[in-house]
């Protein structure tokens, strides 16, 4: 190892790769055709592969000037997901897969019709090269009787098998291993199940679990009260079991993702049978126990996810990628980007280092751009999919080196300096990539869903009570772009650094809806 004679460099960036690095590259990213011979020369090679193809998206005149200025940001810290560098202007030698890291899956509804179809389109989602996360409580509880076979089902549980032989069968014919996410509410009856599932030797391997935990569970755990498992209830179930619904030992009313074929009130809660209650604090030991043991299940503040939602008006988000860092709509797309924080510290380990923030402010302009690219050949295989991204146009920026940046600038991690600097890297990194969003905006045009306007409902109103304060009313109709920069709790938080670019983003509408996504490493 020279390693002594590299830190001499004066910025990290002016480092050779490790052999270990090439290796992943070569092994993982470089693109070789059938026989195994290498197509990228070098890892500038694959730099230049991924920017030609993605500035062939941009109008034939500008193509060359983005080229170079996308490789420059390659060469600078900007790190496409590995399915953009992998398989971005790879046509030639592999057509059939997407630059889109993971997906989430369509809603599962509570039929055979649709959970079998669901698995089919999960089977082609996975051949393309993408994850998939998806939510299974909305299948209902093992043993609850299902009129039209005149049984009773097994369970969500199950059927979770299904996906996860599927995935496994699915990955073992490519060279990369299928991942998969199930997620599942905290209040469904075979919740307790779904948290011990992987006690099971070989159960569910395929899958990544997480629990849906929301605002109400948190409190009855907090205020050590009961805690009611319930179902979504027909209104066919109430008329033939005479249930009460305001008796509120049989019927709960609660947020779910689908509405249809259950009864529902105004402000689009929807009334669950109550299969079984139990202590809030059991079930949170059953969590905890297992999480120590297993390492899962995940916790998603589900509530929590849909209250910061950019796109929280037309967006009931229940699923994440199957690594967690991006919860998604159905049929959303993870399409992901990070820099690399260690280029841009100069003079590392000296008295005199410093971060080059105006660098740094560019390569994430230059980035924002490529990823808005990505949007425009995303090789997704299910229309479904294909509709979702270029309607939002949403991708999810981050960084990595986070911790080794701050020691390269000489301070202690978890110091006071260090909080700073992170806070500084992630509001800076929003900023810039607004900015290119509202310049994209006006060049390109908004993101289509931002274009379109939507009609004011009680619902929004309930979540929303500023909305109501501003003078706004059920029926009357509200542009998206007004709904994601004013009313967002998000884009609030990124007016109070910039107000005047959020007001542009509000009159303009932005590019994309979504921007910064930081992975859970």
């Amino acid at each position: 190892m020279n390693m002594a004679l590299e830190l001499k460099a004066t910025r990290l960036a002016d480092i050779v790769l490790q052999e270990a690095s090439l290796n992943i590259w070569d092994t993982k990213y470089r693109l070789k055709t059938k026989a195994g011979d290498a197509v990228d020369a070098d890892i500038n090679g694959t730099y230049e592969r991924v920017a030609r193809a993605l500035a062939a998206v941009e109008e034939p005149a500008k193509r060359a000037e983005w080229y170079e200025r996308f490789v420059w940001a390659l060469q600078r810290g900007a790190i496409p997901a590995g399915r953009i560098m992998s398989n971005a202007g790879a046509e030639q030698h592999k057509p059939a897969t997407s630059t889109i890291n993971c997906t989430v899956s369509g809603t599962i509804e509570d039929s055979m019709h649709d959970i079998l179809s669901k698995v089919h389109e999960a089977g082609l989602t996975l051949k393309a090269g993408c994850g998939i996360g998806y939510e299974f409580s909305t299948l209902r509880p093992r043993g609850a009787y299902v009129s039209g076979a005149g049984a009773y089902t097994s369970g969500p549980l199950s059927f979770m098998d299904i996906y996860d032989k599927m995935c496994f069968t699915v990955s073992s014919a490519g060279g990369r291993r299928g991942a998969q996410m199930g997620t599942f509410d905290v209040g469904h009856p075979d919740a307790p199940d779904f948290v011990r599932a992987k006690r099971e030797n070989g159960r569910l391997r395929q899958f990544n679990l997480s629990l849906l935990v929301t605002d109400e569970f948190m409190r009855a755990v907090k205020d050590d009260k009961p805690w009611q498992l319930a179902f979504p209830v027909s209104p066919q179930e109430i008329e033939e079991d005479g249930i009460d619904l305001a008796d509120a030992t049989r019927i709960v009313w609660r947020e779910w993702p689908v509405t249809k074929g259950y009864v529902c009130d105004e402000q689009g809660l929807v009334a669950c049978r109550v299969y079984r209650t139990l202590p809030a604090r059991r079930l949170w030991d059953v969590i905890m126990s297992s999480t120590y043991d297993f390492a899962e299940p995940g916790f998603v503040l589900i509530d929590r996810v849909n209250e910061m939602n950019n796109n929280w008006w037309c967006e009931d988000i229940r699923a994440t990628n199957p690594c967690g860092e991006q919860p998604l709509p159905a049929y959303g797309a993870c399409l992901l980007g990070s820099i690399n924080l260690t280029k841009f510290v100069v003079a590392p380990f000296t008295d005199h280092a410093y971060f080059d923030w105006e660098e740094f402010r560019e390569v994430v302009r230059v980035f924002t751009r490529m990823l808005d690219n990505v949007v425009d050949v995303n090789g997704l295989p299910l229309q479904q999919q294909r509709e979702e991204i270029l309607s939002k146009r949403r991708h999810g920026m981050g960084f990595l080196g986070l911790g080794s940046a701050i020691t390269l600038l000489g301070m202690r991690y978890g110091s006071a300096d260090s909080v700073r600097f992170s806070e500084d890297v992630s509001r800076e990194l929003a900023i810039a990539g607004w900015q290119m969003g509202l310049e994209l905006a006006k060049e390109k045009g908004p993101a289509p869903i931002l274009l379109e306007e939507f009609d004011v409902t009680e619902e929004m109103l309930r979540k929303r009570p500023e909305m109501r304060a501003d003078g706004w009313q059920v029926g009357q109709r509200i542009p998206g772009r007004v709904l994601h920069s004013r009313y967002s709790r998000y884009m609030q938080r990124v007016r109070e650094v910039a107000p005047e670019l959020v007001d542009e983003l509000e009159h303009c509408g932005a590019r994309f809806t979504h921007h910064s996504s930081i992975a859970p490493t």
